[in-house]
């Protein structure tokens, strides 16, 4: 009985991966930021600091790299899909849960953000968007 004790905390404590991973998946960004005539610093705020800033005839143009994520529900949702496989399966599941969490993980956006002398958005433009698996 012992024995079986042991194993069930072992793997209770291995199979935990695929909900951690789950919970740690990167937040969905806000892109309407990127929409005509929204002020430069909050967009920075929502998708960091620019890869590079560029300044063409006296306006700014700046280059963000990103990683977009998932909204707060499909990251519970997850969570709870994982939680509960976990627990069904006294942490087998994470043989399977693992794997799947590794290969969502966000997709990376690049985005070319020009300004307006009042440093508002003029215009952006997708530069690249591609799955990080």
């Amino acid at each position: 009985m012992r024995v079986l004790v042991y194993i069930y905390v072992i793997i209770s404590i291995i199979g935990c991966t695929a909900t951690q991973q789950a919970a740690l998946q990167p937040t969905e960004k806000d892109l309407s930021v990127l929409e005509i005539g929204t002020q430069r610093d909050l967009v920075i705020l929502e998708l960091g600091a620019p890869a590079e800033t560029r300044v063409v005839d006296g306006k700014k143009i700046d280059l963000f790299s990103f990683v977009q994520g998932y909204s707060k529900g499909t990251r519970i949702a997850r969570v709870a899909g994982h939680a509960t496989g976990e627990i069904l399966t006294m942490g087998l599941w994470s043989i399977v849960g693992t794997p799947i969490e590794q290969s969502y993980n966000g997709t990376v956006m690049g985005y070319k953000v020009f300004y307006t002398s009042d440093d508002l958005v003029e215009t952006s433009e997708l530069l690249v968007e591609k799955d990080r698996n």
